[in-house]
């Protein structure tokens, strides 16, 4: 099993997809390892997701599958019955932290003070999304982080852009960023898969 740190290296750009339809999970993500992605977070905001999990495990080699939007409980053992290989929560209660952490799975819990930040390293762990980036202070923020907290890494996600993605990336602290832009809804609807595959080079190119 993967290492949570592991997770934030397999790509600069983790896709954050929301899926309405499971039919859509394999092509998509075939489409994201043909450009050069190799992991994807499926949130959980739809009643497609799990299944979505389920199609991408069982078909696709090569890609690592995370879970996202993990809030409530029970979701984190249901995404890992799906087979998701990672965790990502939007926030970190202790409720949601343990359940994650009985799973077994590596998470990335997410934070977005610094009190949340050394909680969590309390805890042991190192490796953080940070969200909402954007609204939450984005690039200077976690610029300043990085001298008071040099063993935590962070996986930015939320506002994330082509423009924005590489000034968080140049950072010290920050080894990928999570990005919704990769897997646009009208592509989806259309079975665009070339425009997702030029879409994920176009963000390793980032990296």
């Amino acid at each position: 099993m993967r290492a949570a740190t592991d997770i934030l290296e397999i790509s600069p750009i983790i896709p954050v997809v929301v899926l309405d339809d499971a039919a859509h999970a394999v092509p998509l993500t075939q489409a994201l390892q043909r450009g050069g992605i190799h992991t994807i977070e499926v949130t959980l905001r739809t009643p497609a997701a799990l299944e979505a999990i389920e199609r991408i495990t069982g078909e696709v080699e090569g890609v690592t599958v995370g879970a996202g939007t993990i809030t409530q409980p029970g979701q984190a053992k249901e995404a890992a019955r799906a087979g998701a290989e990672y965790l990502v929560t939007p926030g970190s209660t202790d409720r949601l932290l343990d359940e994650v952490a009985e799973t077994g799975l590596p998470a990335l819990p997410g934070v977005s003070t610094v009190s949340e930040a050394l909680r969590l390293a309390e805890r042991g762990m190192r490796a953080l999304k940070f969200f909402p980036a954007e609204p939450a202070g984005g690039v200077p923020y976690l610029k300043a982080l990085s001298s008071p907290l040099p063993d935590l890494t962070f996986c930015p996600t939320g506002g994330i852009t082509p423009d924005n993605a590489g000034r968080y990336l140049a950072l010290p602290n920050v080894r990928c960023v999570g990005g919704s832009w990769l897997a646009p809804k009208e592509a989806l609807g259309k079975g665009d898969w070339g425009h997702v595959e030029a879409l994920a080079r176009q963000a390793v190119s980032l990296g």
